[in-house]
């Protein structure tokens, strides 16, 4: 089985996204970290961001079983990463190590997951927060792992994000048309995961008496 999970930042996607895969016994890949990494390595090299060829090098050599989540998770590569992912040919190369990964099944989270990278996974959800509500979740994340944010400017960076993700030519940020809708705004995380599940049984039970 593969569950694609979608949705903008801070929209409580990737906790879900781990809980769902613990539940099913699936393997979980974030796909937003590969774009970190890449950022990362770029960076770590001085290349520039907008450097295609350096980014597809980059995307080509990275492995998701060395990454430092943590590390990769903080405040510094988000505009980095967001970058990257721009890039039609990174998002090409990434492709086939995506796909790969969930050869036998897995819950994967990102931004395109539902509409390029699996169009045919057999659970696709779309999670959504509002604006204000995502940014407060990730000023807490981030000074709970020691890196001081200002709510301001957490909200700021989310809707520059927002637009750039929405409106990119490549793997733009959408709801698939199969898509089933979480919407996490009033939800904790126990909510939003017994809704999730509510939602893969639900698909999996109309397979079966399909």
């Amino acid at each position: 089985m593969i569950i694609a999970i979608d949705g903008p930042a801070a929209s409580g996607k990737g906790t879900l996204a781990k809980r769902l895969a613990q539940h099913y016994g699936l393997p979980h890949l974030d796909t937003g970290l590969l774009y970190r990494a890449i950022a990362r390595s770029m960076l770590d090299c001085g290349a520039r961001l907008d450097d295609v060829e350096a980014a597809v090098r980059a995307a080509r050599a990275i492995n998701p079983a060395s990454f430092d989540e943590k590390e990769l998770k903080g405040a510094s590569l988000a505009h980095a990463a967001s970058l990257v992912s721009a890039i039609p040919q990174v998002r090409v190369a990434l492709l086939s190590l995506q796909r790969d990964f969930a050869r036998a099944g897995a819950v994967l989270d990102g931004r395109d997951t539902g509409t390029v990278v699996f169009p045919d996974a057999d659970v696709k959800i779309f999670v959504t927060a509002s604006p204000e509500i995502r940014a407060r979740r990730r000023t807490t994340e981030l000074n709970q792992v020691g890196q001081p944010a200002a709510l301001a400017d957490v909200l700021a960076d989310i809707l520059r994000r927002d637009e750039r993700d929405m409106s990119r030519s490549a793997a733009p940020l959408k709801r698939a048309p199969d898509a089933h809708l979480l919407d996490t705004t009033h939800l904790d995380i126990d909510a939003a995961f017994r809704a999730a599940v509510d939602i893969v049984e639900a698909v999996r039970a109309g397979r079966k008496r399909g």
